[in-house]
């Protein structure tokens, strides 16, 4: 009786210590899939779909859904007609387009820094899940929720799917440009929503003709849109946007 009693009291223990690693298996396969990150903070930059600090172009004719916003105009060009946008557009004097122009300094002002905040926050995230990921190739992966870092640039040059749930958040910090080519597309699934993809880059972006891309940019420089792509997110450049009858149009909040 003793023996039996010793067997199940081994049994036990080693069932014991196979359900703790078990567990420690299936805790560290779900750190594979990237950490729970909180969403950049916009601010008031968030009020915008296309902010600047330089200017911005367009080759007539760009849909655009929300408000534009650029400053300082002096010596930049704006160049967005009323008809193109559903929403306002900011200056910080009377060169603007009439009669949808709004003459903001204060506000415009405010934007643009929380727009640099917002940059430094997303360039400012530590510890990574996924360092130099497809050596800056992310064409044909599918990514999960977290925070992606490249040293260099980052390319998309064939479709690439975001696949996540609504309250997922995805930060991008790339140390280069960022370049997706003509026709490839940015997808989301799973219910994943843009106003929760950050993309924050160093360089110049270029979205490619016909290309359709989905989140929030936050660029160091310049955000080139080519020939009839389309965006489903905001773009925030601390230089110039420039625009190529492009459908641009502000995620749901």
């Amino acid at each position: 009786m003793k023996n039996t009693n010793n067997k199940v009291r081994t049994m036990a223990t080693f069932l014991m210590g196979s359900s703790a690693l078990l567990l420690v298996v299936c805790g560290s396969a779900q750190a594979q899939e990237g950490s729970h990150q909180a969403p950049v903070r916009l601010a008031s930059a968030g009020n915008f779909t296309i902010l600047s600090k330089t200017g911005i172009t367009d080759v007539y004719a760009s849909p655009i859904v929300g408000n534009v916003g650029t400053s300082p105009i002096t010596g930049a060009a704006l160049l967005v007609t009323c008809g193109e946008v559903t929403g306002k557009v900011y200056t910080v004097d009377a060169a603007g387009p009439l009669p949808c122009a709004v003459n903001d300094a204060t506000l415009l002002t405010l934007a643009v820094g929380d727009m640099g905040f917002a940059y430094d926050d997303a360039a400012g995230r530590l510890s990574p899940d996924f360092t130099e990921l497809g050596a800056g190739e992310i064409g044909g992966l599918t990514l999960a929720p977290g925070l992606y870092k490249w040293g260099t640039g980052l390319l998309i040059t064939t479709d690439v799917t975001l696949s996540g749930g609504p309250d997922d958040v995805w930060i991008f910090q790339v140390a280069g440009t960022m370049n997706q080519a003509s026709a490839t597309r940015v997808t989301l699934a799973g219910g994943a929503l843009p106003k929760n993809i950050f993309w924050q880059v160093a360089g110049a972006v270029t979205i490619g003709t016909t290309a359709h891309f989905e989140g929030v940019i936050l660029a160091k420089t310049l955000i080139a849109v080519n020939t009839g792509a389309s965006v489903n997110g905001r773009l925030l450049a601390q230089t110039a946007v420039t625009l190529q009858m492009n459908a641009v149009t502000q995620p749901a909040r």
